[in-house]
């Protein structure tokens, strides 16, 4: 089996439980753009520190295991600007959709929730009708 799907299994592995550990500890779903937007926002206002404590995990753990796993190819552009605007993109897009993939795809779908399916499936469409224009037809990627 390929590293790059080890890698992915247990990153979904991780995600997984780290969304029925929130569920269990919290009473609530674990996604991530509503408890980042909470705090974009200022609706988390009189609970700060849990969406920071999460906000602050998501941010340092990369950098904290970074050189157990800097020789692992991400295929990622170098391109700050796409990266930036596609960042940008995401956030809109999981505002737009009251969630993103931890919240519908990973808690959503595995409450069988209709809502959850719907947004997953119309994500993936729209990652894959993007990736075919910016790589194929505008040449970005």
């Amino acid at each position: 089996m390929q590293m790059d799907w080890v890698f992915g299994l247990a990153g979904g592995l991780l995600i997984g439980l780290g969304g029925a550990v929130f569920l269990l500890a919290n009473g609530k779903i674990m996604g991530a753009s509503g408890i980042i937007g909470g705090l974009v926002d200022g609706s988390s206002r009189k609970n700060w520190q849990e969406p920071a404590a999460f906000l602050a995990g998501v941010v340092l753990l990369p950098i904290l295991i970074f050189p157990l796993f800097s020789n692992v190819d991400t295929h990622i552009t170098t391109n700050w600007a796409v990266l930036i605007s596609a960042g940008l993109l995401v956030g809109v897009g999981t505002r737009i959709a009251n969630g993103c993939t931890s919240g519908h795809g990973v808690c959503g779908m595995s409450r069988l929730a209709p809502r959850g399916f719907v947004a997953t499936i119309a994500y993936i469409v729209a990652g894959g009708v993007g990736m075919y224009v910016f790589r194929h037809i505008l040449g970005i990627i």
